[in-house]
């Protein structure tokens, strides 16, 4: 995208089940409160908020020990997957509104989908604290929201939520900046398939700037379409504390506002979701409102127009 005038579509997914605590399924609620539509509308963009999705438990899928809630999070992925395709097919930028990670099962499989009728490829950028490689297999916990990067690379299907044949992402245009938590047998997945992920360290040691711009690169030169999923726990837990997987040593304001800003300048992203914002643990709004910043500067807002915030 750039900072010209888009047609964006807000698609709000009220999903806890993922996270094993409750609390994300406010999520949506917070970032329209702290005025996602209001500010994307203010940058010229056309925005059609189409509320949360609602959805039943989906009972033609297995109870699954080592993945739990699998029947609501299906049914959350199934009717995401659609939604994002549609919103992506019809021409606008879809913009998923969380809920815990899980739900990027769906709204990248949409992408994935709509990307392979394009016959361009799909990437992802993964701005997490966590890889999210794990499979009922790997998985410590059994929650989903550490699985959803292997499920769309094709390497956890721990049921059939979406066709087995459908549109996957190779772990090879998969690309994780910021982590700084990851499991062992996790680790072993992400070497095994090539995932690319710049953790902490490479971010210090490079810069957050060249690591964006790496990225840039090896999208544009493919022609891909590029798929951004924020977590909170990208940031550091001092600037954004409303998140249940707090991870000390994340990035700085100004590193997560200039990654938003490179990627606007880029004109390649495609979609996006904001994840895992819990505002029970959240400190009177205040990381549902940097999250309406860093969209907004995904959006073409930049360092100048940026208005001054009464203390």
């Amino acid at each position: 995208m750039d900072s010209q005038s888009r047609s964006v579509t807000l698609i709000g997914v009220p999903l806890e089940e993922g996270s094993g605590r409750r609390g994300a399924a406010m999520g949506p609620a917070a970032l329209r409160i702290a005025g996602v539509d209001q500010t994307l509308v203010d940058l010229g963009h056309d925005v059609a908020d189409f509320g949360d999705l609602r959805v039943v438990p989906a009972m033609d899928l297995p109870n699954h020990p080592k993945a739990h809630h699998l029947r609501i999070i299906g049914a959350y992925t199934r009717a995401l997957e659609a939604a994002t395709y549609d919103a992506a097919k019809s021409g606008r930028f879809p913009l998923i509104l969380g809920g815990d990670h899980s739900l990027s099962m769906g709204s990248v499989s949409g992408m994935a989908r709509y990307a392979a009728e394009m016959r361009r490829p799909l990437f992802v950028l993964w701005l997490d604290a966590h890889s999210d490689f794990n499979s009922p297999a790997t998985s410590p916990s059994g929650n989903i929201h550490g699985m959803p990067v292997a499920y769309f690379c094709g390497e956890a299907e721990f049921a059939e939520i979406l066709p087995k044949d459908r549109p996957l992402v190779a772990p090879k245009n998969v690309f994780q900046v910021g982590i700084r938590s990851v499991d062992p047998h996790e680790r072993e997945e992400i070497r095994k398939h090539g995932v690319n992920v710049f953790d902490m360290r490479a971010i210090d040691e490079q810069g957050v700037a060249a690591t964006i711009r790496d990225v840039i690169k090896t999208v544009g030169e493919a022609g891909g379409l590029l798929h951004v999923s924020l977590d909170v726990d990208f940031l550091d837990p001092d600037i954004a504390p409303g998140v249940g997987t707090t991870v000390p040593g994340g990035a700085t304001f100004r590193e997560a506002h200039l990654v938003m800003e490179m990627l606007s300048d880029s004109g390649l992203v495609s979609s996006l979701d904001l994840v895992e914002l819990n505002p029970f643990l959240d400190d009177r709004g205040k990381s549902a409102r940097i999250l309406v910043e860093l969209t907004a500067s995904l959006f073409g807002r930049r360092i100048f127009d940026r208005p001054t915030r009464a203390a």
